[in-house]
């Protein structure tokens, strides 16, 4: 699946299984902010990829909250990547895990929730992994 947006900001798609997605892209002089370090907007864009991703590999999906939070700075030439992972899965919602990592540091953590647009049943043996299901 073509992402124009994905392709503007370099990144590439890793992993893709579903419920699960994994997008890498390097930092670049582009990409900084007024201190000289990654700018929040790339590192969320690079993290709501890897949720979009994640989200509509079960099918149609559309984005109903999201949250970010920070964690440490990267310098330009950073190479960073994000691990989206389901957590839930029911018939009309999803939510979704991302962590963003750069050389085995975390350095932001995403999650999201999706209106699954189709709405159509949750797959035997597949709902919530938190609760040993898979």
């Amino acid at each position: 699946m073509r992402d124009p947006f994905m392709e503007a900001l370099g990144l590439k798609v890793l992993h893709l299984a579903p419920g699960e997605a994994r997008v890498g892209g390097r930092v670049e002089r582009a990409h900084l902010n007024l201190h000289g370090t990654v700018h929040g907007g790339f590192l969320y864009a690079l993290a709501d990829s890897a949720f979009a991703l994640a989200s509509n590999s079960r099918g149609p999906a559309v984005a109903l909250s999201c949250r970010m939070d920070y964690f440490r700075p990267l310098p330009p030439g950073a190479w960073v990547e994000a691990e989206a992972v389901e957590v839930n899965l029911s018939r009309r919602t999803a939510t979704y895990r991302v962590e963003v990592v750069s050389e085995s540091k975390l350095v932001a953590l995403f999650t999201g929730t999706v209106f699954r647009l189709g709405g159509e049943d949750v797959p035997a043996g597949v709902g919530n992994p938190s609760q040993g299901e898979a």
